[in-house]
């Protein structure tokens, strides 16, 4: 068989072209890697930066933007994260990695475990966790433990695993936190505000994001200092961080604990990086605010019916945050804004199938679906 002109040029082009860069290769001088860190990757970042023209329209933002980080190789921001941390602690030694989770991180921790070969244990708090995330760590074959305990008292106990575990005259199991107390983790957040910066020629004005353990917005409030530091971009933006209504500890007045609704992931007791979220609020002369769940889930429909993006539902807390300041006049309309949806939504299928009308039925025949249609 003949190989077509067309194909040949193809493949010539492909074999002369520049290799898509691992994440770490391409940061590498903003990260905390050295010769010893091994090279791994599973294709994290290079997320897109959609420009959301109708949903903007809607809200009186026509230069909103839309940062999609479902589009990550486990559907969520934490593999930027997880990658360097994993990396790290290859490069040390460890035989396992350790995190406590409500989700994201556990799918997370499982796949990059399971690609380098060390063990995965993830603990949660049972009942808490969306369908979907629990079952992406179990296929990868984490172990997972189930305790009767909200996320901060899981943490609590993964922790001293470790401390246990890594203290002198321990037993011969060197294991690694992945949660975002590890600074490794935060490390490969930021390289998200790198590619906010590189796809709009320049900083947004602003930044909005859900705010959980909080540690993303202090990631990318680094990223942009980074960038700012280094002459690459002139301004950083206004950080805008929302929380969940009735469990916002950020946010002055709201109680710690609530019970499980759809914006679970975003409800985090005593948030890890909380002191470091504070200070990009106060620093970027930004806020910490909270949306109630209703706005949450009006967003993510919209999110979807209008642009096309299906994103977990916590991650609309960032679109339901800049409509209610757009709305009370707090925002300028002519602004360049991100909002950041951090994880994809079939994270949550549950949540999904309940705002959704069942599919219409016909017979098969013209008249039959042109009339279930109304056309």
């Amino acid at each position: 068989m003949r190989m077509s002109e067309v194909l040949r040029q193809l493949l010539q082009q492909r074999s002369t072209a520049e290799a898509r860069p691992r994440l770490m290769e391409r940061y590498a001088a903003f990260l905390p890697i050295n010769d010893a860190t091994p090279n791994i990757s599973l294709g994290e970042g290079y997320t897109p930066l959609i420009h959301a023209r109708n949903l903007g329209r809607m809200i009186g933002c026509p230069l909103l933007h839309l940062k999609v980080e479902g589009a990550n190789p486990t559907g969520s921001f934490k593999d930027r994260g997880m990658v360097v941390a994993v990396a790290k602690a290859l490069e040390k030694g460890s035989r396992a990695i350790v995190c406590a989770s409500t989700g994201n991180t556990a799918a997370s921790a499982a796949a990059y475990g399971a690609a380098v070969g060390l063990e995965v244990a993830v603990v949660l708090p049972r009942g808490q966790i969306a369908a979907g995330k629990l079952l992406q760590a179990q296929v990868a074959g984490a172990r997972v433990v189930g305790v009767d305990g909200n996320f901060d008292q899981a943490l609590a106990a993964v922790v001293g695993m470790v401390d246990r575990h890594t203290g002198s005259g321990s037993a011969a199991r060197p294991i690694t936190l992945v949660n975002s107390l590890n600074p490794h983790r935060l490390a490969g957040q930021k390289t998200a505000a790198y590619e906010v910066c590189e796809d709009l020629g320049g900083a947004p004005d602003y930044l909005a994001i859900p705010v959980g353990n909080a540690g993303n917005i202090s990631a990318y409030w680094q990223g942009f200092t980074d960038y700012r530091d280094a002459g690459l971009v002139e301004t950083r933006p206004v950080m805008l961080g929302f929380q969940a209504a009735g469990a916002a500890p950020l946010v002055v007045g709201h109680p710690i604990e609530a019970p499980r609704t759809v914006a679970t992931a975003i409800r985090i007791g005593n948030p890890a990086s909380a002191e470091k979220a504070l200070r990009a609020k106060d620093e970027s002369g930004g806020v910490i605010e909270a949306v109630t769940d209703e706005e949450i889930l009006a967003a993510y429909r919209d999110i979807a019916r209008h642009e096309g993006i299906f994103c977990e539902p916590a991650s609309a807390a960032s679109v339901a945050g800049v409509r209610k300041l757009a709305a009370e006049g707090r925002l300028d309309p002519g602004a360049t804004i991100v909002c950041v949806l951090t994880g994809h939504g079939l994270k949550d299928p549950d949540t999904a199938s309940g705002s959704v009308e069942p599919p219409l039925e016909a017979s098969a025949t013209i008249d039959s679906v042109t009339m279930a249609l109304g056309w």
